[in-house]
């Protein structure tokens, strides 16, 4: 079945709590929009194409660091969405964004977007509410930079990708590369810790891109800052 805007627009984590009738109003509003694997969505400086909320697939945001070197800045799986920020603030694309597999998406434009929200001051006020949990994860993000080692991070990022919740196995979506650049991580630095943890007994590594979490207790407290040490 293929995937139609109001039925992602339900799913969107962004738009958790709306209205069915507002929800509707931006349905209403949306198209779809399809990507190949690699497909580029648009580019740093061009004019933004509208709010996306992905259905099916994966994209990447990434942006070039002055020395060239591409940094990962997040990843949107489905229903996440991305360019919210400069649709509802009508300003060029701030990053790069590329489909990492086929990807489907809820596309709302710019000048769609804005022209509801000067119409509807509800709508306005509940995006608010859903703009502060975004904020929330980003800080969430920027205290994994900041007071995370390596170890921390990891953990904490498989923690929260295991849609297992450590029942099972389960496969990272994203190349390692750009887990590694999302973690602020040199792909190096990454392999080798996730080799550790495995080797110290915390998740089990199946193949390249997949694992298990064997002990998801002393991976939480990984993910807290108990340093390596302590659980060689």
């Amino acid at each position: 079945m293929s995937l139609k805007p109001p039925d992602i627009l339900a799913n969107c984590v962004l738009f958790k709590g709306l209205d069915r009738g507002l929800l509707d109003l931006l349905a209403a509003e949306a198209v779809t929009a399809k990507f190949a694997k690699n497909q580029q969505v648009f580019r740093q400086g061009e004019e933004c194409p509208g709010l996306y909320v992905v259905g099916s697939g994966l994209v990447r945001i990434f942006k070039y660091a002055p020395n060239g070197k591409e940094h990962v800045l997040h990843f949107a799986e489905p229903g996440k969405t991305f360019a919210e920020v400069a649709a509802m603030g009508d300003f060029p694309c701030p990053a790069y964004a590329e489909a990492v597999d086929e990807t489907v998406c809820a596309l709302i434009p710019t000048h769609r977007l804005r022209a509801l929200l000067r119409r509807s001051h509800e709508l306005c006020l509940q995006l608010l509410e859903g703009m502060s949990r975004w904020v929330h994860q980003l800080i969430g993000l920027l205290e994994d930079l900041v007071l995370r080692d390596a170890s921390g991070r990891v953990a904490r990022h498989l923690l929260a990708a295991d849609p297992t919740n450590a029942t099972g196995e389960f496969t990272l979506p994203m190349l390692k590369k750009d887990l590694a650049s999302h973690l602020n991580l040199t792909s190096e630095t990454l392999s080798r810790t996730l080799r550790r943890l495995a080797e110290t007994g915390l998740i089990e590594l199946r193949s390249q891109q997949t694992l298990r979490i064997v002990d998801p207790h002393a991976l939480e407290d990984v993910a807290e800052g108990l340093p390596p040490g302590e659980f060689d």
